[in-house]
């Protein structure tokens, strides 16, 4: 293999070597947002049980007042 091939070959390898880190660095990045994006969602689906909950509440209260009446 000529100097020429042999550094060529070696000029890929590192190009190779520094994608697969910048990918690594990315795709944890992208869990670690996935995982922030999914803990809001969860939160989020809990207060709008929340909120659902306390309406529903409030209806029926107001339904046994209109029946008292």
């Amino acid at each position: 293999m000529e100097d020429a091939d042999l550094n060529a070959l070696t000029a890929k390898i590192d190009q190779l070597i520094r994608l697969a880190e910048q990918l690594r660095t990315e795709n944890h990045q992208l869990r670690s947002s996935e995982r922030q994006w999914r803990e809001e969602r969860a939160r989020l689906i809990e207060q709008n049980e929340l909120a659902r909950h306390t309406v529903e509440s409030m209806i029926s209260r107001l339904k046994a007042l209109e029946q008292d009446s």
